[in-house]
């Protein structure tokens, strides 16, 4: 089967996005994620699979997600902003979107049992949610740092009935929750693993952008729709990719539209403080893809460091990785510190708490925007209750 079969599939036969991607697994896996593929690619050609999918991302997720003018904001930077609101999704983040689709996937397959990684616990909450919604099995891996920072979506999950599993392998963050996972895929064959990301082998970035792809399309309607055209530009924060291809896959084409996204800058450029890694990386295969990937002298992926979670990650995903080769996103880091004050900032103008991850995209739409009476799509991928008790309200 071929991926001409679907106009959203963009990847080619091997599974790469230009000189990115591809499937670099152990054997015991290759025939796994073939079949996997079929039927991805099989249902999402339904019909009856689409109508079902959109039924709970309407009637469960509470899709469309608002297209909302930020008022103050706008006034605040100089540019007409509008926000995505992804954290107004059941869970509170874009992550339910693509656990949604995998799950009822994993469900068609026959499948009763699922797995996941998470970093900030959004992808987890999610997946425990949908799991329970569908009566599958599930398990998390989370790396410690991550367990211990974000205890508020540790309870969440254990409450909807998944197992959460501490990962004390590693610097312990999503890098290592990511090798439990799919070392734990590796040697349970019946278990369906739902990766959060737009990262790792073929067919996950395809899968996870197919799914989240509702986030372009629904504000590609809605801008025309308040606007009468297509925006300037589009910001969205950047870990392992899933918002931020969710937004961008819609826009792609219409080369007026710049296209921009907020890597976690961290404490600096600094190899091992900050996980800006398509500002400080290389090329090389990494979790099963070949992509760009924050590394040593010695080839060996390096310890990334966030204060968001989610964005604390070393590698990126392969569509991102060609993206930015072919110059058609920005990649651009943001730092700790400017990610808390655009938080705190967004929270006291518009009464809306954003995630640590979002506020990145808050914090560079601020940098780059600033009095050029631009009109833009922030894509908000989700809220900032897991982060307050982490910041000071001074």
């Amino acid at each position: 089967m071929t991926t001409t079969q679907h106009p959203e599939i963009k990847v080619d036969e091997k599974g790469f996005f230009g000189q990115f991607g591809g499937s670099f697994v152990p054997e015991i896996l290759n025939d796994k994620f073939k079949v996997l593929y079929t039927n991805f690619l099989e249902m999402i050609n339904e019909p009856s699979f689409e109508k079902e999918f959109m039924m709970y991302l309407n009637d469960y997720v509470g899709r469309p997600s608002p297209l909302y003018y930020a008022q103050n904001l706008s006034k605040y930077i100089g540019s007409k902003i509008y926000l995505k609101r992804e954290d107004l999704n059941h869970t509170g983040a874009h992550k339910i979107n693509n656990t949604i689709g995998q799950i009822l996937l994993a469900k068609r397959m026959g499948y009763t049992e699922v797995i996941a990684e998470t970093g900030a616990g959004q992808h987890g909450v999610a997946t425990a949610t949908a799991a329970a919604l569908f009566g599958m099995k599930c398990t998390v891996f989370m790396g410690r740092t991550d367990y211990d920072r974000q205890m508020m979506n540790v309870n969440r999950m254990k409450l909807l009935g998944s197992d959460v599993f501490a990962v004390e392998q590693g610097d312990k963050g999503l890098k290592d929750a990511v090798d439990a996972a799919l070392g734990y895929f590796i040697e349970h064959p019946k278990v369906y693993y739902v990766l959060g990301s737009a990262v790792g082998p073929h067919p996950y970035p395809s899968i996870v952008r197919y799914f989240q792809s509702i986030i372009g399309k629904e504000a590609r309607q809605q801008i025309i729709a308040k606007e009468n055209r297509l925006p300037d530009s589009l910001i969205a924060c950047i870990g392992g990719g899933s918002n931020a291809i969710g937004l961008f896959s819609a826009f792609l084409d219409d080369k007026d539209v710049k296209i921009y996204a907020a890597e976690g800058g961290g404490e600096g450029l600094i190899l091992g403080k900050t996980a800006a890694t398509l500002s400080l990386g290389k090329a090389m295969v990494f979790q099963g893809s070949y992509s760009i990937v924050l590394q040593d002298e010695n080839g060996n992926a390096v310890k990334s460091h966030s204060i968001a979670a989610g964005l604390d990650y070393p590698g990126i995903g392969p569509e991102h990785a060609h993206l930015h080769n072919i110059k058609r996103v920005q990649y651009i880091p943001v730092t700790d510190n400017e990610a808390v004050e655009a938080l705190k900032l967004l929270s006291k103008i518009e009464g809306i708490i954003p995630a640590m991850e979002s506020a990145h995209a808050v914090a560079l739409a601020a940098k780059i925007l600033k009095n050029k009476n631009e009109i833009t799509i922030l894509n908000l991928s989700g809220r900032g209750d897991k982060d307050v008790e982490r910041i000071s309200a001074d």
